[in-house]
């Protein structure tokens, strides 16, 4: 009788405990960075850091999907770079102004330092390349050029 007592006391005590999970990284608001998320953790299998410049600026969370491709699953500001202002994020570098600017959408505050925003937008091969990539391509080509020529005026 005595080992039939103890194990619905033990079962009731296992039942009366609160499941204390983990906090999501961010939840919180103590951190030193504000998450911008854009794309859902699940789409992926592993993860990687990124530094953008310095330590402790920006970072960006790289991600591996099961197909192997990778891509950005959300960014790190930091809070010296970056302060909220009611339910937005002001950046206070032009670091953080570049990286705010490449997003699909401004971000939203989910809570906590947490923010949720869209990728940028996509851009199918057939419309490639883009006006921008032109300027850029042009650009390359110029500096290589004209580096070309100091070296050929070094020579002679």
């Amino acid at each position: 009788m005595r080992t039939s007592r103890t194990s619905t006391t033990t079962r009731r005590a296992k039942t009366r405990r609160a499941k204390v999970r983990r906090a999501k990284p961010g939840a919180r608001g103590t951190g030193d960075f504000f998450h911008i998320q854009v794309r859902p953790r699940t789409q992926f299998v592993s993860f990687r850091n990124q530094d953008i410049g310095g330590l402790g600026g920006i970072e960006r969370i790289a991600a591996r999907r099961a197909s192997g491709s990778w891509d950005t699953q959300k960014w790190l500001i930091g809070k010296s770079q970056a302060h909220r202002v009611g339910k937005r994020l002001a950046p206070d570098t032009a670091a953080a102004r570049k990286v705010l600017s490449q997003l699909g959408s401004v971000p939203r505050h989910l809570g906590g330092d947490r923010f949720t925003a869209k990728p940028r937008r996509y851009i199918p091969e057939i419309e490639k390349p883009t006006p921008a990539m032109r300027r850029a391509q042009t650009a390359n080509i110029k500096k290589a050029q004209a580096v070309l020529r100091q070296r050929r005026r070094k020579r002679a």
